[in-house]
């Protein structure tokens, strides 16, 4: 029993670790709580040094690539890059270290001090490094404030220019540890191993051009810590795989029917958009929603019902452009576990917007339904909905709802939205956030530009409705956005790897969604 407990108490921290998302400020928060409680910097510095080296060692092995560069800063990220080179030196790896700075850290540079007497070479050039196979960019780690100027300027521009890969210490160097914006000039990394928890300049969009592939160097910082400086409901989390697959109902109770399995509604279409609303109600069908009803403009009926012959379509009255212009008298919006309006239905007409804000369940508003939106007042609209209601803005359509929110950073942008409008927003950048009413922002890590395709968001809006509409009593709100964002990117990231990039489009990325959780089981 008590290894059992012990096992659940491991996967339970493991998980908690993998969410976390901390600031530079709250980073020096816990880190400041450890070396109180009496952890001494140098034996820290030890451990997490050994973990990069492992980690490079399992990436690059000596084998294929026996020289190492070792690019040393001033500070502490220098003094771990400088105990990596004597633990991958102790390995037989050819190390080269440069110093650029020449003033550090004492810790720091007693470091250098050691691995001089072991006979490794260390220089002031970056010239040194060119011959290695491999590069350890340990110049500057989190809180990085002021802009890389100068000389170092161009030393990190000479590096990028190389063909060398690049393993970042932490953070590229020059990326903001909160943004992810770039210092004046940043490393471009093809490797960056995060130290402890994860930085939040490394989940936003304008870091991912530099940060290559994440990975997490665990040095067992204790939750206890951790809870004491972000409290229970940090503001910003990761969406991981464990947190993702709670919410999603791949296993049914024996007993279960139709009835039992939620009844979604999705209204759109339009002849000029005729396809949006078949890969809306495509998603929607690989989530095993019981029952789903589509509204469309009456000319489309037919070709919705080939595409998806199981759906109940009803035909609307529709305008000489093909659009949707009433909805019928006896389609109750009452009688819906969740409702979602807007893939292809195009701006030409606002009729049914009003009506579809009035109705009493969860609302998923997508496309043209948000430009729709931006035209009437948005905020009055949304904070009376007596249901929760999700807007899934691309950034163009954000800017559209929410102008006078329109700030650098992104997420006090989003929280702000979402606190004021009462609503949960799906920001769909290169990651996807979901800033709920209320609590914890979340981000999705897993993204890749195969989803950057017209159709891939109607797939979503499908997915959405459908987990929402099954009623998952367990779970919030936020969970269950949080599982459909995962599962979408899940699904378009092995649909690139068995197609390539180029080849996922929204019909492809469909076939795709139950080999995504499948694979995951």
């Amino acid at each position: 029993m008590q290894a059992k407990n012990l096992e659940q108490r491991i996967r339970e921290r493991h998980t908690q670790i993998q969410e976390t998302v901390v600031t530079a400020q709250q980073m020096r928060k816990i880190e400041s709580r450890i070396f109180k409680a009496g952890m001494p910097v140098s034996a820290l510095m030890e451990k997490v040094g050994g973990l990069i080296a492992q980690r490079i060692q399992a990436l690059y092995p000596y084998e294929n690539t026996p020289r190492i560069g070792i690019l040393a800063g001033p500070g502490h990220n220098g003094g771990d890059a400088l105990v990596v080179a004597r633990e991958l030196y102790s390995q037989r790896y050819q190390v080269q270290i440069c110093r650029p700075l020449p003033r550090a850290k004492d810790l720091t540079e007693q470091h250098a001090n050691y691995v001089a007497s072991l006979g490794m070479e260390i220089s002031q050039g970056v010239e040194a490094l060119q011959l290695c196979d491999v590069i350890v960019d340990g110049l500057f780690g989190f809180g990085l404030e002021r802009p890389i100027e100068g000389a170092i300027a161009d030393l990190v521009q000479q590096l990028n220019s190389w063909s060398q890969p690049i393993v970042s210490i932490d953070l590229p160097s020059g990326l903001h540890t909160d943004t992810g914006a770039v210092l004046g000039t940043a490393i471009q990394a093809t490797y960056t191993l995060c130290l402890g928890l994860w930085k939040l300049g490394l989940l936003q969009d304008q870091g991912l051009p530099y940060s290559g592939h994440l990975h997490l160097i665990d040095f067992d910082i204790p939750v206890a810590d951790i809870n004491a400086v972000l409290g229970t409901s940090p503001d910003v989390r990761r969406i991981t795989s464990v947190t993702a697959r709670k919410a999603l109902p791949i296993q049914r109770h024996p007993n279960t029917h139709k009835y039992r399995q939620g009844h979604c509604l999705l209204i759109g279409g339009s002849q000029r958009y005729a396809g949006s609303i078949i890969l809306t109600a495509l998603g929607a069908r690989a989530t095993g929603v019981g029952m789903m009803t589509i509204a469309v403009p009456a000319s489309l009926k037919s070709l919705v019902l080939q595409s998806v012959p199981e759906a109940l379509v009803i035909a609307c009255s529709e305008t000489e452009q093909g659009v949707i212009a009433s909805l019928p008298p006896e389609l109750s919006l009452n009688k819906f576990d969740a409702v979602a309006y807007g893939p292809g239905v195009t701006t030409e007409s606002d009729a049914i917007l009003k009506e579809v804000l009035n109705c009493p369940s969860p609302l998923v508003l997508d496309a043209d339904a948000l430009n729709l939106l931006a035209q009437h007042q948005p905020l009055e609209s949304l904070q009376s909905r007596p249901a929760p209601t999700i807007l899934t803005p691309h950034p163009g359509e954000f800017k559209r709802l929410f102008p006078a929110e329109q700030l650098q950073d992104v997420l006090p942008m989003m929280r702000q939205a979402a606190q004021s409008s009462n609503t949960y927003i799906i920001y769909k950048g290169a990651r996807v956030i979901l800033a709920p009413p209320q609590g914890s922002v979340w981000i999705n890590p897993d993204s890749t530009p195969a989803l950057a395709r017209g159709g891939s968001g109607d797939v979503l809006t499908g997915i959405l409705t459908g987990l929402l509409s099954q009623q998952l009593d367990n779970h919030s709100f936020s969970e269950i956005l949080c599982s459909g964002i995962w599962w979408h990117a899940q699904a378009g990231l092995l649909a690139a790897r068995h197609r390539t990039e180029l080849g996922v489009d929204p019909l492809t990325l469909c076939q795709f969604l139950i080999s995504a959780i499948a694979n995951q089981h």
